[in-house]
């Protein structure tokens, strides 16, 4: 029978939903860097649809396309309103408020994300990258009288592309490190010109 000691073992102290860090790449406003004011986010989901193919009485399950959930943050308010400027300027150049107009082509409108699950030493265990996001909704503030010894927080949606993750096994990535090197370049000796490349 297994002892308490073996589940300590096993569980070795466990992950903290507190330990996470959120990188948010705009076009409207470059990096925002939200380990600080970043409150919460969520591990994305995503979900491959199931088709079921009748046969004889039966029903026999087959994978359909994968499709990827919104992927929503919960940002704390600052007192510069920079934040909630920076995804309310991407919005608007999507879609102006006033005129059904967008100051952006159509591959320009999307930005990048990371969120990163951390261990309690501080290093990063999982990397999920959101490739070609684009905010569907920035949620409203609420603001009364009634409101003691709070701050201010927003949520932002997010509608999702596609989905990358950095770990051992997963998406090509066999170190976890998250990190690819790619090295090319060309050597000209006598006319005649050398080029190359590796991968590491």
């Amino acid at each position: 029978m297994a002892t308490i000691s073996d589940f300590k073992n096993n569980f070795k102290g466990g992950v903290r939903a507190n330990l996470f860090q959120i990188a948010i790449s705009s076009p409207a406003t470059g990096m925002m860097d939200l380990q600080f004011l970043g409150k919460g986010a969520d591990i994305p989901a995503s979900t491959v649809a199931k088709i079921e193919v009748p046969f004889r009485g039966r029903n026999l399950p087959v994978p359909g396309d994968r499709t990827f959930n919104d992927w929503t943050v919960t940002v704390l308010n600052d007192p510069d309103w920079s934040y909630r400027t920076g995804f309310e300027l991407w919005m608007d150049r999507i879609s102006n408020h006033s005129q059904n107009r967008t100051s952006l082509n159509a591959s320009d409108i999307y930005g990048q994300a990371t969120v990163s699950q951390l261990n309690r030493e501080g290093g990063v265990i999982r990397t999920y990258r959101l490739h070609d996001i684009m905010p569907t909704e920035v949620s409203a503030i609420a603001l009364t009288m009634d409101a003691a010894s709070a701050v201010e927080e927003f949520t932002v949606a997010f509608a999702v592309s596609n989905i990358t993750i950095d770990g051992a096994g997963m998406d090509g990535a066999s170190s976890g490190d998250g990190i690819d090197i790619s090295i090319s370049g060309s050597l000209n000796l006598g006319g005649v010109s050398i080029s190359g490349g590796i991968n590491l």
